[in-house]
């Protein structure tokens, strides 16, 4: 047969032709694949019926964004050995109290030597209380030690105060990097040189300084100016306005908190955090620090009240404050790190991963 398929011009023709039918079969469409559901937390089946409700309840508590959350930052905190960090930042903070017990002992010296009057007022009064003479003379010759050499005691305590909170400094921002950063190694950009690590923890340590000084400051200024305004216009005497007193004091006082863990979340490490996780793993410490403080308000009394506890329940009133204060430090770290929010930013800076 003639071959008919010579195509022809379709210039000069007033419509489009018709395109020919698609013979081909259409490829097959694939429905995506959902993401597999996380493993439950209990892998069990019993054959009571109650028992299996409340394993499904708890798996199905756990998938919860802010419980998945919280286990997520209890796993980093165990696995990245935030307990031995804390113990660490607790005996750190411990020894540097010694040093610093020197300088206000050097500063007493200073203040008994302009004195005289009231040095021996002082001396007068341990002879009073103090039946023991041995004791008494004891007393004496280490009082006028103090007076003696405070500008030796004085110097010595200063840069022993100076270098073991330049370390304090260091063991806490590698506590928070060990929490913070992606992987559990150390990368490169930790290996500093050894001044230049000293500096940077040394300008740390005063910046923690200031903002310690900025909360204690806003605290006691705060609290003094609300008694103040409430004995003006004569509020004092009101009791059912007494509790929203101590709870705007209780607002300031987690206020204050808040700029001081603010300040070591987002510069001790060497990356930016995300913006809501910083602002909530901060609240949530400035929370924490104030029932801390709270605690050790109302127990350390009742601790150095027996016999035993006026000889070590300060010492170890001031360990477990420390303690506390370095666990809940680093379980919010690692809380920061491990969040989730979506359209989460970094904050503003220079970020290593």
């Amino acid at each position: 047969m003639p071959d008919n398929q010579e195509k022809r011009p379709t210039d000069s023709l007033e419509y489009e032709p018709v395109a020919p039918f698609q013979t081909d079969p259409k490829p097959e469409v694939v429905p995506a694949e959902r993401p597999a559901d996380p493993d439950p937390l209990l892998k069990m089946k019993t054959g009571n019926a109650t028992v299996n409700h409340t394993i499904d309840t708890v798996n199905r508590t756990v998938k919860r964004p802010m419980v998945a959350h919280l286990i997520r930052a209890a796993e980093r905190f165990n696995d990245r050995l935030g307990n031995q960090f804390g113990a660490a930042i607790t005996y750190f903070s411990f020894l540097s109290l010694i040093p610093i017990m020197m300088v206000a002992f050097a500063a007493g010296g200073y203040v008994l030597a302009s004195h005289p009057t009231l040095l021996q007022d002082i001396f007068n009064k341990i002879f009073a209380n103090v039946s023991d003479p041995t004791l008494a003379a004891t007393l004496k010759n280490i009082i006028n030690t103090a007076v003696q050499q405070r500008t030796t005691v004085g110097l010595v305590g200063l840069l022993i105060a100076l270098y073991s909170g330049i370390n304090w400094m260091g063991n806490l921002r590698e506590a928070v990097r060990a929490q913070s950063r992606d992987k559990w190694e150390r990368n490169p950009q930790d290996n500093e040189k050894f001044w230049v690590k000293y500096l940077r923890d040394f300008i740390s340590l005063i910046g923690l300084l200031v903002a310690l000084i900025v909360t204690l400051s806003i605290t006691s200024i705060a609290g003094s100016a609300q008694a103040t305004i409430i004995h003006f216009l004569h509020l004092d005497n009101i009791d059912w306005l007494k509790p929203a007193w101590h709870l705007i004091g209780l607002a300031i006082s987690i206020s204050a908190n808040y700029l001081l863990f603010f300040w070591i979340f987002w510069r001790l490490p060497r990356h930016r955090p995300r913006k809501k996780a910083l602002i909530r793993g901060t609240f949530i410490a400035a929370i924490g620090f104030e029932v801390i403080k709270i605690i050790m308000t109302y127990s350390l009394p009742k601790l150095v009240s027996s016999p035993s506890g006026a000889a070590f329940g300060s010492v170890l009133g001031l360990m477990a404050f420390f303690y506390f204060f370095a666990r809940l430090t680093l379980f919010c770290a690692a809380w920061i790190a491990t969040a989730e929010y979506k359209d989460d930013p970094r904050m503003p800076g220079k970020t290593h991963k």
